[in-house]
């Protein structure tokens, strides 16, 4: 997908302006990789709860399980890719993951099912960090939203696909052969990755023209840990970045919330067949998907029509994106058909994807080039170590009141908070911060 190396003083010579939109697919398929990785949790748990006797609080432990190991694991993951490279992070990240994927569908308790759990957790770190870098050393400034929405679309075409794929293999042949399947796919494009992934300065196929494009926009290196003059803990001493952990952390509560239980909603709510669940639980996601490349496409058209910088765009977006979200999960439990339902589970994951989107794009250009993955880490640390409680909780409350309906309000009114972490506390970038200590 990307030519032999060439050495690391200038791209190629190859004409065309366009050669850096393909890349983008090495992150699509891995993130849909990733997820569906993810989701088949949710899709075997019919299959779970009744051979292993699990209970919903069981799966929502699972679920927590995962963002806690995925939180703590942000911290050391955006270091080692800022110090070493998204490359070498990226594959032996999606290496790890996918055995542990494998491993899932061979367990057969509760314990070892949270030993996986936190063993996925542990290789899917890197992989949006990784993928954010990768877009900063790409991308300029202004195309990152709608590049970054185009790759965390796959967190969405993952869940979206996973039903049709996963519950066909699951009635053909068990609950553990979505585990196996995925594990091993995993493991194959790991391998392609490595061996034929360059990045800006490696790349036969980038034209001069194109690089001088990307390089003017801030683009086109990917730059060490070891050049920045900022220190890695310093970080947390900037409100911004502050600012990006709590509201990330809103998002992800009401993400954690869809993705461990849209398809257990549809199941409890609606007692639809395992066929009609193949088909019911992809069409929300798919709406994710739309949702969020639409949302990056508008942050660009903003920062190319004068509105907003690219960096305020992008905030624009976050607060109406997240607040949309909001007013949809509050909706959902008040709704009668299954119709509704779908449209409203369908918006409002349009809505968190685009908050969630943006939210990656933003940590490029609130962080120094050489700290993308750090910020972006850490911003995910935030989220996810947050965001863990709302499986748990969620299945605590179903489990004692039979309803979904307090849990969504929940997710609700946390997803709308999202809107004052981002535009009040996440305006100004980790340099400018900096300079006025500096100066001061």
């Amino acid at each position: 997908m990307d030519g032999k190396l060439i050495g690391a003083s200038a791209p190629a010579t190859t004409t065309g302006m366009n050669f850096r939109w393909r890349v983008l697919i090495w992150l699509l398929i891995g993130g849909i990789i990733n997820y569906l990785d993810r989701a088949s949790l949710s899709i075997a748990a019919p299959g779970m709860i009744h051979d292993l006797g699990l209970t919903r609080t069981q799966i929502g432990l699972l679920g927590t399980v995962f963002a806690w190991t995925y939180a703590v694991m942000q911290l050391p993951a955006g270091w080692i890719i800022d110090r070493f490279g998204a490359k070498k992070a990226y594959a032996i990240g999606l290496i790890w993951w996918s055995v542990a994927t494998w491993l899932t569908g061979v367990v057969g308790s509760i314990s070892g099912l949270i030993v996986m759990r936190a063993l996925l957790a542990v290789g899917e770190a890197p992989c949006w960090p990784t993928s954010a870098k990768i877009t900063a050393a790409w991308f300029p400034d202004k195309e990152r939203g709608f590049a970054t929405g185009i790759w965390d679309s796959s967190s969405k075409w993952g869940p979206a696909l996973a039903p049709a794929i996963l519950v066909g293999l699951m009635i053909a042949f068990g609950w553990r052969s979505l585990f196996h399947v995925t594990g091993a796919v995993g493991i194959a494009f790991a391998i392609l990755f490595l061996f034929l992934y360059r990045n800006p300065m490696q790349s036969k196929r980038l034209s001069r023209e194109e690089f001088a494009y990307i390089e003017a926009g801030g683009g086109g290196h990917e730059r060490s840990l070891a050049t920045s003059a900022i220190k890695w803990r310093s970080l947390f001493g900037h409100r911004s970045v502050w600012g990006m952990i709590l509201g990330y952390f809103c998002a992800i509560w009401l993400w954690n919330l869809f993705l461990v239980f849209l398809p257990l909603y549809l199941l409890d709510r609606f007692h639809i067949s395992l066929a009609q669940l193949g088909v019911y639980a992809s069409i929300p996601w798919f709406g994710g998907a739309a949702g969020e490349i639409v949302a990056g496409w508008i942050a660009t058209k903003l920062v190319d029509r004068g509105v907003a910088s690219a960096m305020s765009a992008k905030r624009i977006i976050i607060v109406c994106s997240s607040l949309g979200a909001a007013a949809c999960a509050i909706a959902l439990p008040f709704t009668q058909s299954i119709t509704t339902t779908l449209v409203l589970m369908t918006v409002g994951l349009a809505f968190i994807a685009a908050t969630i989107g943006n939210a990656w794009a933003l940590a490029a250009d609130i962080a120094p080039s050489s700290m993308v993955a750090s910020v972006s880490s850490i911003q995910n640390f935030g989220g996810y170590f947050g965001g863990a409680f709302s499986p748990v909780v969620a299945g605590f409350i179903v489990d004692r009141t039979g309803s979904y309906s307090l849990a969504f309000v929940i997710g609700g009114a946390i997803a709308g908070c999202a809107a004052l972490f981002y535009w009040f506390m996440a305006r100004r970038t980790v340099a400018d911060g900096v300079m006025e200590r500096s100066a001061g």
